[in-house]
């Protein structure tokens, strides 16, 4: 849906209409003969669904990243694009990546650029990664844009593996703290309840409510995956709303631990992007544009779709920026050092790859903040439970002695 309203946003920027037309020239062709290479591959794929009940996959990023390294290195050979699109498609294990290659080389074979090719795909290849090709046929260096790509591409994803990564521990810590809570809940507690039973009025508020959780886990326990399927899928539903998602995106930058991560991550995509943009020479419009959409959040989606009117209407990049409290002062000062001294891209480099270093400082921060968080909650969880079920007894047992 993003790279959808990319594509409408551009259509209205005066300095990409080269751009576009270049896109456009071909639409007629393209899609006969997309229309032509479905037709003759759906019944193979329904053949092929008929005899093994696969389910196939679209493309994953890993498949575009191998794709884009292993066409550099054949087009940097000397190999022609349709031939390198043709021995590409053969090794892909991917049955619809392998479709989507095939049609690539039959729009090329039909009189399109590259380009226009994979911009009838914008389910695979993303506006960035049209604009650039586009800016590659334009200066004849299409093998080093794409190594370009590639790089990108790759750290991209190391950047998206470490945020997952990051993750991952605080998932474990409270799936164990479910599973615990649960064991003693079932398990544990009713062996207890004999010895309550009749006592009810003695018993703390605490461990009543425990005894009804763990009568209601042992005897409703098929209500539960439903329920947490439907709240799982209502919370779903409401971020992908347009409330819903600036309600989660404001969030991110607001919530503390993430806060930080989440804010370095944006910023890092964001400069990266106009980085690599700048450097392969698209144009300043359409590079604003592909940024605010690529850059995850829709409160920095807002802010760069208002530098990038702002800069249609003859403002500087910074003068528009400092508007904004998202971006830093200092990135502003130096964005505008770039824009004085005419070498945006590589300062846009330089201060794109400080931020991916600070985003990795902050990542192990925030794991080793985590980590003894969780622990702690699950301890006091664990001992919240067995204090409801332990000073009970010691209340009996001191009533009993008493008498």
């Amino acid at each position: 849906m993003a790279l959808q309203t990319v594509q409408e946003h551009e259509n209205h920027a005066a300095a990409s209409e080269d751009w576009q037309s270049t896109k456009s020239q071909a639409t007629g062709s393209s899609r006969r003969s997309h229309s032509q290479a479905e037709s003759s591959a759906a019944p193979n794929s329904l053949v092929g669904k008929m005899k093994g009940f696969r389910i196939e996959f679209g493309p994953s990023r890993k498949d575009i990243l191998h794709f884009t390294s292993q066409l550099a290195v054949m087009v940097r050979a000397g190999i022609s694009l349709q031939d390198a699109l043709e021995g590409i498609c053969e090794q892909s294990d991917n049955a619809k990546f392998r479709g989507v290659l095939r049609d690539l080389k039959l729009r090329i074979e039909e009189g399109n650029s590259f380009s226009q090719a994979l911009a009838e795909h914008p389910q695979v290849f993303t506006n960035l990664y049209v604009n650039m090709v586009a800016a590659a046929e334009a200066s004849g260096s299409l093998s080093d844009m794409l190594q370009k790509l590639a790089e990108y591409l790759d750290q991209e994803a190391e950047t998206r593996s470490q945020v997952k990564g990051a993750m991952v521990y605080p998932v474990i810590i409270a799936a164990m703290a479910i599973g615990v809570t649960t064991f003693l809940l079932c398990f544990v507690l009713p062996r207890f309840t004999a010895i309550f039973q009749g006592k009810e009025h003695l018993l703390p508020a605490p461990t009543i409510a425990l005894m009804a959780t763990s009568h209601f886990l042992r005897t409703r326990w098929y209500l539960i995956i439903p329920v947490i399927g439907a709240a799982f899928w209502a919370l779903h539903y409401f971020i992908n709303t347009p409330t819903g998602r600036l309600w989660w995106d404001k969030a991110k930058l607001v919530l503390p631990l993430i806060r930080t991560l989440c804010r370095s991550l944006y910023i890092t995509r964001s400069l990266h992007t106009m980085g690599v943009l700048t450097r392969a020479g698209v144009p300043i419009l359409n590079t604003l544009s592909i940024t605010a959409h690529i850059s995850g959040n829709v409160l920095f989606k807002d802010m760069w779709l208002g530098v990038y009117e702002e800069v249609r209407q003859g403002k500087k990049i910074a003068a528009s920026l400092a508007r904004y409290t998202l971006m830093p002062s200092s990135v502003v000062q130096m964005i505008r050092s770039g824009e004085d001294s005419g070498n945006m891209a590589e300062v846009l480099r330089d201060v794109s790859g400080f931020y991916a270093r600070e985003l990795k400082a902050v990542i192990k921060a925030v794991t080793s903040m985590i980590e003894p968080i969780m622990i702690c909650l699950m301890g006091v969880l664990v001992g919240f439970i067995a204090m409801s079920i332990i000073l009970p007894i010691f209340k009996m047992s001191s009533l009993v002695s008493g008498k």
